[in-house]
């Protein structure tokens, strides 16, 4: 929206927009029909996340360090959905597109956070997999739920210090450019661009944010599955070579569905002039659909988490039937004391 103008608060030296104007999918043909469709992502996220939390916290044979895990990963999957689906529709399918400044500094932290925990959730899972393969005898003494606790008590604590520091650090420029981030939330990137002062640091930490988001966890994962690759070369017997992969295939799909469409649209967009509107839609794909997909792979691939649904179905078949049969019994006993 060109003809704006910014509601700028300024004296001198310093510019700070009171609001940004969201304007990213707003030259999209019939973008509703993709407010639809996310819409139905985020529900289908919200369920499958749910219920692959809910199975983990009822089953007794999934309370393992493994699955805590997991659950970190759902719930950092249906938070990571709840701070961008609904605020993109709101923005743009109810044209809320002019937010204030401390709301988009707020949506940028909370975006990046959880994209960041789902990112290092994913490499501790791989880890999950190296102790399992590699050292089984010592599984259970290395990879104990207290330690699990502590990883991902360790995670958040990194993870809430860094984005707290490269979105503090954006007040320290004077944004006086523009208001306009042609974007579907608010993109660090496109922020420090707008400015009129210094913002090396800030060209440093995105840089930074990039390689802790996307590729340190990518190149530990990938060094991680080398050596599960060598020891089961060592693996005799073909049947529990087998069964060891098979342990490792719903991660894996995992991994691949979260960092290669990253990868891909980021080399792409250095290598290929991409227009506007398909850059705003592989990315926002990117940010949407793997928390979407991620419960549908573990609840369909993993054979512990099939079983678990399955025990749990019986249990409350079962209970049910016991249930009626009281009230049956209960009724009958009713009816003879008025005989």
């Amino acid at each position: 929206m060109s003809s704006m103008q910014p509601n700028f608060s300024a004296n001198a030296t310093f510019v700070r927009p009171a609001t940004f104007f969201i304007s990213g999918f707003s030259n999209v043909p019939h973008a509703k029909y993709y407010y639809m469709f996310l819409s139905l992502v985020y529900v289908v996220t919200v369920l499958g996340n749910s219920f692959i939390m809910c199975i983990i916290y009822l089953a007794r044979r999934l309370r393992t360090a493994k699955y805590i895990a997991v659950f970190h990963l759902a719930l950092s999957d249906l938070c990571g959905s709840s701070a961008l689906i609904p605020k993109v529709i709101d923005t743009f399918l109810f044209e809320h597109q002019v937010v204030s400044y401390e709301a988009c500094l707020a949506n940028m932290f909370f975006v990046y956070h959880f994209m960041n925990l789902q990112s290092l959730t994913l490499l501790v899972l791989a880890y999950d997999r190296l102790v399992a393969i590699c050292f089984p005898l010592r599984y259970h003494a290395i990879v104990t739920k207290p330690a699990m606790f502590l990883i991902i008590g360790v995670m958040w604590m990194l993870s809430v210090t860094f984005f707290s520091v490269l979105v503090s650090l954006l007040n320290r420029l004077s944004l006086c450019r523009s208001n306009v981030i042609d974007s579907y939330f608010c993109d660090h990137a496109l922020i420090y661009r707008l400015a009129c002062n210094d913002n090396s640091i800030n060209i440093l930490i995105g840089k930074i944010s990039f390689g802790l988001l996307i590729c340190t966890p990518l190149i530990l994962i990938i060094i991680t599955y080398f050596c599960i690759f060598l020891a089961l070369l060592k693996i005799t017997h073909g049947a529990d070579r087998i069964k060891a992969i098979k342990t490792c295939t719903s991660h894996l799909i995992l991994v691949t569905i979260s960092y290669l469409p990253l990868i891909s649209n980021h080399i792409a967009s250095i290598t290929t002039p991409f227009h506007p509107n398909t850059r705003l839609l592989n990315n926002s794909l990117t940010q949407t659909i793997p928390p979407m997909l991620n419960p549908i792979i573990y609840t369909l691939k993993t054979e512990e988490v099939m079983q678990s649904i399955k025990e749990l179905y019986k249990r409350r078949k079962v209970n049910t039937n016991i249930e009626r049969r009281m009230k049956c019994s209960w009724r009958n006993s009713k009816q003879k004391l008025q005989v």
